[in-house]
């Protein structure tokens, strides 16, 4: 598992420069843990301390309010990493992360990052860094869901997800309709209609578990 955790590390951005000594001797703190599909791993307002490296699976960061409306803030896939933020702060969790899959995670705890941390003081400025582009990414999330409709944040997420074949965008494992609409946090009837929509003008075409986007997605509706 150690292996595994090293070759992720060297994926992360802000860790990515470091000797692979130094990163040995980080993934040897880290703990391994499966979670079954639609486990919660964390839940928001968890008072958790740790970092989280996704190996294998598929997870789900979104955050919700009293009436239990959830708007989604990211789908993530392997190699990536979430909760980076409690490595430097012991405020709660700022959002939930349920498992969309079976899910294998290696957990970095708050105290062995500490410690590791204080000898290799250099990357605390990369992590800094890393950590204001998370806050960047989620004003743009908030700026999306303030200033556009429920039809201009559909597609966004839509072209966002999609991989270029060809001449065409695809989604080959496409989301629910209930999922999209988390994503772009509206209802799931509002998603449908706008899906039947662009399938009956022929933007979009739906084989199995993928979605094609076949022609450009009009920008209004």
């Amino acid at each position: 598992m150690q292996q595994d955790v090293f070759l992720a590390l060297k994926e992360i951005p802000f860790l990515s420069d470091l000797t692979d000594e130094t990163l040995f001797e980080l993934a040897a703190h880290a703990k391994s843990h499966t979670f079954p599909k639609n486990a919660f791993i964390m839940t928001e307002g968890d008072e958790t301390s740790s970092m989280y490296i996704l190996l294998s699976g598929k997870i789900r960061v979104f955050s919700s309010d009293d009436q239990g409306k959830e708007v989604t803030l990211l789908v993530q896939t392997p190699v990536s990493y979430f909760g980076e933020l409690a490595l430097l702060s012991n405020e709660p969790r700022s959002a939930s992360v349920i498992a969309l899959e079976k899910t294998h995670c290696a957990i970095i705890a708050q105290t062995d990052f500490k410690t590791w941390l204080s000898h290799h003081s250099d990357v605390a400025f990369s992590l800094i860094q890393d950590l204001a582009g998370t806050v960047r990414r989620l004003t743009d999330k908030v700026k999306q869901l303030a200033l556009s409709n429920v039809y201009e944040r559909t597609i966004q997420t839509l072209q966002e997800m999609a991989s270029k074949e060809g001449d065409i965008l695809i989604i080959n494992k496409r989301p629910t309709q209930q999922e999209l609409a988390n994503m772009v946090g509206a209802s799931r009837e509002m998603v449908n209609k706008i899906m039947k929509e662009l399938t009956k003008g022929g933007y979009i075409v739906i084989e199995g578990k993928a979605l094609k986007i076949q022609r450009k997605l009009p920008t209004s509706w």
